[in-house]
């Protein structure tokens, strides 16, 4: 046998097994930020046992392998031994192995005979074995994982391997969606959004959706040309030069792409055209805030389900709710491992209106609100026809410091409050040194 026959992402072999014991919890949040979307590879599994391949089962069904073609199958490197001595061998190859070490080793020397040098090997066995471990290395195999493991810990194994730490990080995407028209989706996607590149002074784009009737130019006092209509055009074409020409600069670190807003043509979407849009501005940017319409297809369907956070935006009525359930709870089943999506409550507590309280509206969803905005109809109504988000009109106004708890929570980040100091510091700092 050849050594090194797999593809190896490790460079250092030493302290191996180290995470497999003692590891803390996996939360969505983190998964979310370890485990990336796989590229469009191949997959081959070869299993043991019916325990890892529920667990493949799973994984195979997250957003973040839906790109990736995964078969699976029973047998372990006994079937992987004999499948590839007629079939090319794929991206990657899931093993699974109850045998001893010499064994094992064995069935490795012999696979590596029929294996291409440039796909990728991961092993799943039952022995934390550390001289094991250091052997498999050795022999090229990328990477080493002991049974019982979870759906989360194989999706951030295998994103580790197809995503290089040394870059940049693909960025995050936010979805906002209206539980019904007229919520004011588009307007807490634009302010969080906005509020977000602020703080953090990091790159941030607004990809709205909504080609026909999008609000994102009119909110930042904008008229572009071009946007986002141009790159689903053909999305094929768009790269980082194509993606600068079409980006509105709205500020410093926020951009829009903005709807064209014309009824002269049809928008006719597809699923991938959407998601080749999207994916190469989040290569681009840290953060992609995608103002959705109020509309269910397939490609808006596809979007909620790609995207990192989905925020809901409803006013306390009950067509709110009833359209807010029915998203949440299809998005919670075609999401396992993601976090529920987020509920922001908008014109709450407007006077002389009937509405269902926020303890209703979170005991109908199973979720707890992420953020209740009062009806404010003279600071968001002057902003927007301003051209401005509300912050920039008002800084006063009650909504803002809704809008930055929302913005550092789908960022994962926590905001550094500087106390005010008094008028009075001063001369109460000499009265303490003269004591």
């Amino acid at each position: 046998m050849t050594q090194h026959a797999y593809g190896s992402s490790r460079s250092d072999p030493l302290d191996p097994l180290a995470p497999l014991e003692g590891a803390p919890e996996t939360t969505t949040a983190a998964l979310s930020d370890r485990a990336r979307p796989l590229p469009r590879i191949s997959i081959q599994a070869f299993c043991e046992t019916p325990d890892l391949a529920e667990v493949l089962q799973a994984a195979s069904e997250d957003r973040r392998l839906s790109k990736t073609h995964l078969t699976i199958q029973m047998g372990g490197a006994a079937a992987a031994v004999a499948h590839y001595q007629e079939s090319p061998t794929p991206n990657l190859i899931i093993l699974e192995s109850q045998r001893s070490h010499a064994a094992l080793i064995a069935e490795l020397d012999e696979l590596a005979q029929s294996c291409d040098p440039g796909t990728k090997v991961v092993i799943v066995g039952q022995t934390n074995d550390v001289m094991l471990y250091r052997d498999l290395m050795r022999r090229g195999v990328s990477e080493y994982l002991v049974m019982p493991i979870t759906p989360f810990e194989l999706m951030e194994c295998l994103s580790g391997l197809y995503n290089n730490p040394a870059t940049d990080p693909v960025g995050q995407v936010f979805a906002f969606m209206g539980a019904k028209g007229g919520v004011g989706s588009s307007t807490i996607c634009h302010n969080v959004a906005w509020t977000l590149s602020e703080i953090l002074s990091t790159d941030i784009v607004i990809s709205d959706m909504d080609l026909a009737f999008g609000t994102a130019g009119l909110d930042f006092n904008q008229d572009p040309v071009q946007g986002i209509g141009d790159a689903l055009q053909n999305p094929d074409r768009l790269d980082e030069v194509l993606l600068d020409r079409l980006l509105t600069t709205c500020s410093k670190h926020l951009s829009i792409f903005a709807a064209p807003v014309v009824l002269d043509r049809d928008y006719d979407l597809t699923p991938d055209d959407c998601q080749t849009v999207v994916d190469v501005v989040r290569q681009n940017v840290p953060f992609v805030a995608v103002d959705l319409p109020h509309i269910w297809t397939p490609w808006t369907r596809q979007l909620l389900l790609q995207a990192d956070e989905i925020v809901i935006t409803a006013v306390p009525d009950l067509a709110n709710l009833r359209n807010a359930k029915n998203i949440i709870d299809h998005m919670k089943q075609a999401r396992k491992n993601d976090a529920p999506p987020r509920l922001v409550l908008n014109m709450a507590n407007m006077q002389k209106r009937p509405e269902i309280t926020v303890k209703e509206f979170e005991s109908a969803l199973g979720i707890e609100t992420l953020a209740v905005i009062d009806f404010d109809c003279e600071n968001f109504g002057q902003a927007a026809n301003n051209g401005q988000m509300v912050e920039e009109y008002s800084a006063k106004a009650k909504a803002v410091q809704s809008f930055r708890d929302i913005a550092m929570t789908l960022a994962h980040r926590k905001e550094i409050k500087t106390e005010k100091k008094s008028p009075l510091a001063p001369l109460l700092e000499k009265l303490k040194l003269m004591r």
